[in-house]
Parts: C-alpha cells; sequence; structure tokens
C-alpha cells in the first residue's frame, strides 16, 4: 500500500490510550504516516487511571494503600495497550501535533476518531472547530460518492454524531450504520464504580449525567448516537445468536491481533466503528483493509 496520511484528533486529557496507541502502531506497521492535533497544539495525555489502575480499587482514595491494586489491574488497560502507549510517548508527530484550526480535508487521506469516558473528554467532544472538520471529511466525496476513510471507536462515534453536515444539516452520521460503546457496556462499568471501584467518585464511567425526568441512560453513548441516525435499527450491537456472543458482549474479553472472537466492529462503506478498547485491534485491521481497498480503488 502506498504511504497514506492519517489524522487523529485528540483531547488534551483523558482519552483511552488502547484505543489511541495500539491504533496507532497497527496503522503505521500497514506503512501509515500518521499526526495527530489538539485544540492548542501540545500533546495530548491519556487517562492515568486507564495506564496505572491506581484509584479503581474501594481503597484508591486512601493515601499509601491506594498503591494496592486489585480491581485497578482488571480495568485499567491491557499489557498490549500500556506497551503501545509508552511506545506512541516517543513519537515526533504525537509530541508535536497539530491545532484543530489548522486541519484540512485535503491533507489527509484518512481520518480516525478514538474515544475515552472521563471528564476530559468533554473539551473534545464538543469542540465546535472539530466538528467542523469532522463533519468536513464526512461531506467530501469522491466520483463514486464515497467520503474518504474514516474510523471511529467508543466516544469517538459520538463526536461523529455530533458534527453536522453542510450539505443534509443532519448529523454526518445520518444514514450510516454504526457502533459505539452500548449502554450495556457503559452501564455495567457505571455501576461497578458506583457500587464498588471507586464508589466516592460514582460517575467516572459517565462523561455525561441525566438531570430532572430524563430517563438514567438519555445520556449514554448508545442513546445520544441513536438520536442522531436515520433510524434507531442503524445503530448495531450483537445479535442475539451471534457465534462467540458471550465473548463480544461480557466486557470481561478483549480482541487480540491474531483473535478476533471478542470483537464487535461494523463496517458501512468507507466508515468503520468500534464499541470499546476490546474492540481495537479488529477495528485498526478492519481499517487497514478499507484503506487498501479504498486507495486501489481510487
Amino acid at each position: 500500500m502506498e504511504k497514506r496520511h492519517i489524522i487523529i484528533p485528540l483531547p488534551q486529557h483523558d482519552f483511552d490510550p488502547t484505543e489511541v496507541a495500539v491504533t496507532w502502531r497497527i496503522l503505521r506497521d500497514a506503512g501509515c504516516e500518521i499526526d495527530f492535533a489538539t485544540v492548542d497544539g501540545k500533546r495530548g495525555y491519556a487517562d492515568p487511571l486507564m495506564i496505572s489502575g491506581q484509584g479503581l480499587d474501594p481503597w484508591g482514595w486512601i493515601p499509601l494503600l491506594n498503591k494496592i491494586r486489585l480491581v485497578g489491574l482488571f480495568l485499567r488497560a491491557d499489557h498490549f495497550g500500556r506497551e503501545a502507549y509508552r511506545e506512541l510517548e516517543a513519537d515526533a508527530r504525537f509530541l508535536k501535533p497539530k491545532r484543530f484550526e489548522e486541519l484540512a480535508v485535503a491533507d489527509y487521506d484518512a481520518l480516525v476518531l478514538p474515544g475515552g469516558h472521563a471528564q476530559g473528554m468533554k473539551p473534545y467532544l464538543e469542540n465546535a472547530r472539530l466538528q467542523n472538520f469532522v463533519a468536513d471529511f464526512f461531506d467530501t466525496c469522491d466520483a463514486t460518492g464515497q467520503h474518504k476513510p474514516i474510523a471511529a471507536i467508543c466516544h469517538g462515534v459520538l463526536l461523529a454524531a455530533r458534527s453536522i453536515s453542510k450539505k443534509t444539516n443532519k448529523s454526518a452520521l445520518y444514514g450510516k450504520k454504526t457502533t459505539a460503546l452500548t449502554w450495556k457496556l457503559e452501564s455495567s462499568a457505571w455501576n461497578l464504580t458506583k457500587y464498588l471501584a471507586r464508589f466516592w467518585d460514582p460517575n467516572y464511567y459517565r462523561t455525561y449525567l441525566e438531570s430532572g425526568n430524563e430517563a438514567v441512560g438519555y445520556w449514554s453513548v448508545e442513546q445520544e448516537i441513536k438520536r442522531a441516525l436515520a433510524k434507531e435499527g442503524d445503530f448495531l450491537d450483537v445479535p442475539k445468536g451471534t457465534q462467540h456472543h458471550f465473548l463480544k458482549t461480557s466486557g470481561l474479553v478483549r480482541d487480540r491481533l491474531n483473535n478476533s472472537q471478542a470483537a464487535w466492529v461494523v463496517r458501512d462503506g468507507t466508515y468503520v466503528s468500534g464499541r470499546w478498547p476490546g474492540d481495537v485491534h479488529t477495528f485498526a485491521q478492519q481499517f487497514v483493509a478499507v484503506l487498501n481497498e479504498y486507495y486501489q480503488c481510487s
């Protein structure tokens, strides 16, 4: 594959290390050049709890005792994600990102939107300039009507859903089929936090919360994205009866470079989406396949 130039926008803080670093490594190993972008051109930082696991146990609020990790070792990024992130932190393009205001669709062959759940994600998800860039990426199509390859995972799909097309005045995902962080996965992590792991900070796993008379889950990733789609059924979760259904839906098992049994990734044309870090190897590999296919045909 001819070397392709890819852009990965990031928040300044709290992105998921696995979704960013494993995707970066797989794309790099496929021969791609990857730029990063933040709001001010300064390097971004992953959610520290996802790196260390410290603070994700019931005693995580107690000085010194919080260094003992049990639940935190399970909830943090696995060793593949942590190793990839350590490698990423030595990458010159990661350390010197572009600014959102510099981004132009014509400069890049593909776009990747990673996620994360902690509060530092909000400025990224809510940035109007970045939303405009994402919408323009979806809007810029070739003679066949296809946009350049775009991949989004977890809360990155929420950023895409909030990006409003100038052509249709609807979400960039309107008319697309997609997956993203499901309410089952989000609520399971939330309940674990509330009742056990981080009870003194019970909403750590919820980026946005309901208020007033809003139903529980109204501002979950899944429900907000569904409201942006052409129809609710365009949000695709793992159908019952699917092979390896438990592995794919339990939130207990992650995929591997050579084992996609636990993954659930959705492709719609040149758009690829995933749910959570447990999908990331398959997500990135499928995106490489889309890049190969699109640029061989264009």
